[in-house]
């Protein structure tokens, strides 16, 4: 029987290699060719680039009857009505014979326009949505600002929702980000340095500073991680991510991801560095310690009271999501003498028909409610959040009943559950579930014993854990006894006169003391 061939068959090896070298080196030969002063070979060149490209246009006109032109623009990238009516129509009247370049330009009636040299700078234009126009006898093009980007509305971010607080989020348009920043942080010491990634995509990066407050070294460290990266698409802020973090090892985020722009306001105003990217509503903040991974925007948006109560709230359900299913594992397993004798009578009354030991029953229901969890997730909003209340209750009820596990089990992974749901940030959250799985392992086969040693190998990764050289555990290791008013508690406003040491000690005032509330010197009470 011969052998079929598909299109997946392919040349040797070295033929092939050597083949899409030397297309390649023709295609970055074209893409760097300077514009000619002769409009047809400016034309031919793109459109050896842009073959089979049906909705690239090519748009042949004369200017004021005289000079030959050519428009070029992306079909759905540009304002069609808006360049008929500010560029080709002006264009098109009485012109001089003798017209330069300045004449040219004086007709459209655009406010952003830009001269461009290279084939390259045409490609980069007309793909941001900029029609370029090409003229005769001239070796440079107008790029002409008339993009027109579909994008949706401005809207509260569903992941990062509060009761109290703005209720905009960032979108997929660059701009309209950049200027939601800049809506909240009205300075010019706001920078915001433009660059692009990847090959193919040629995505938009904008690194978000604020001059003065951000130490210089970082910005510089930041700077040099994003111009390191080669790729050949960024999709999303994953994407960077991943190529610009300390340790890809760690299953800890060590950049904070946030779709809210008063959060990312909040971080400037601390002397940190925000990423934003093209294409997606989600932004990186770096550095960050894990105690920002805890907090939410809402700890700030209530009274100092409420938000230290809930966050100590916050910090008590963290350590159950990671250590409860182990410590139950633990004690009914190798401890049962730390159970008082009327609960361990209950206990072992509902477990003297379960056939398996206590680490498999974990294993096999935080399994399910994971998959429960994921399940809901990726279904329709509408059945959702049904289907997962739903399933895990009639699983539940149903293992219960079949004896496959035990009624405290169940209690014990539904409050895991639960207490996991309470991490403000969704990349901790799945860090702590991916980790509970080898805890529960070491509590199953050493106890209280393996519990320790898990817990201290999880200490020991994040104190050596670093976030663009700062520490990940700071302020309490190393120890800062002046940032810690804004961890352990929320304190008042009148209170958080300094920045974070870690990324303000460049500038480290942010307010002057003696702002405490009250009545003024001189005042008495009725």
């Amino acid at each position: 029987m011969g052998k079929t061939k598909g299109f997946w068959s392919r040349r040797p090896r070295s033929d092939q290699s050597e083949a899409e070298r030397l297309a390649h080196q023709e295609e970055n030969r074209q893409v760097d060719q300077v514009l000619s002063a002769n409009l047809s070979e400016n034309v031919h060149a793109l459109q050896r680039l842009y073959t089979r490209c049906s909705d690239v246009i090519f748009h042949e006109f004369c200017i004021g009857n005289c000079m030959e032109a050519m428009l070029v623009y992306i079909d759905g990238l540009v304002h069609i009505e808006e360049v008929d009516q500010h560029v080709l129509a002006p264009l098109q009247r009485d012109l001089p014979m003798d017209c330069t370049l300045a004449d040219i330009r004086g007709k459209i009636a655009v406010s952003s326009i830009k001269k461009v040299d290279t084939t390259a700078e045409v490609i980069e234009e007309i793909s941001g949505g900029n029609p370029v126009l090409l003229m005769e006898c001239e070796p440079h093009g107008l790029a002409i600002g008339l993009p027109k980007w579909e994008k949706r509305a401005i809207d509260e971010p569903s992941a990062e929702s509060v009761l109290r607080g703005p209720r905009e989020g960032f979108i997929e348009s660059l701009r309209t980000n950049t200027a939601l920043l800049r809506r909240k942080i009205r300075t010019p010491h706001l920078k915001i340095v433009t660059m692009h990634m990847g090959t193919y995509t040629r995505t938009q990066i904008a690194l978000a500073y604020l001059e003065g407050v951000a130490a210089p070294s970082l910005v510089e460290e930041v700077t040099s991680r994003l111009q390191r990266i080669e790729i050949d698409g960024i999709l999303e802020s994953a994407y960077i991510e991943e190529l610009i973090e300390d340790n890809p090892f760690s299953p800890f985020p060590q950049l904070l991801s946030t779709e809210r722009p008063d959060v990312a306001s909040a971080y400037l105003l601390e002397g940190h560095v925000v990423v934003l990217i093209d294409g997606t509503p989600s932004v990186l903040i770096a550095p960050i310690t894990f105690y920002s991974l805890l907090q939410s925007p809402e700890d700030y948006y209530e009274r100092y009271v409420v938000g230290t109560a809930i966050r100590w709230l916050r910090y008590l359900f963290f350590l159950i999501s990671l250590l409860g299913p182990s410590f139950y594992i633990a004690v009914i397993t190798y401890h049962q003498e730390m159970i008082p004798n009327a609960l361990l009578i209950t206990m072992a009354r509902s477990r003297e028909q379960i056939p398996f030991p206590a680490i498999v029953e974990a294993l096999l229901m935080e399994s399910m409610f994971e998959a429960l969890r994921e399940a809901g997730a990726r279904l329709p909003k509408q059945i959702g959040t049904a289907v997962s209340i739903v399933g895990a209750l009639v699983i539940g009820q149903a293992a219960i009943a079949a004896g496959i596990v035990s009624a405290p089990m169940v209690m014990v992974v539904a409050i895991t559950g639960v207490a996991s749901f309470m991490a403000p940030r969704f990349t901790v959250g799945i860090a702590i579930r991916l980790l509970r799985f080898p805890m529960m392992v070491l509590a199953g086969f050493l106890g209280l014993l393996g519990l320790i040693m898990g817990g201290i190998l999880i200490l020991n990764h994040l104190f050596k854990l670093r976030s663009f050289g700062a520490p990940y555990m700071a302020p309490l290791a190393p120890m800062q006894s002046r940032s810690l008013n804004d961890v352990l508690w929320r304190a008042p406003r009148w209170l958080m006169t300094k920045r974070p040491h870690m990324t303000g000690a460049w500038n480290p005032r942010r307010q002057p003391a003696g702002q405490r509330p009250g009545p003024h010197k001189g005042e008495t009470d009725d």
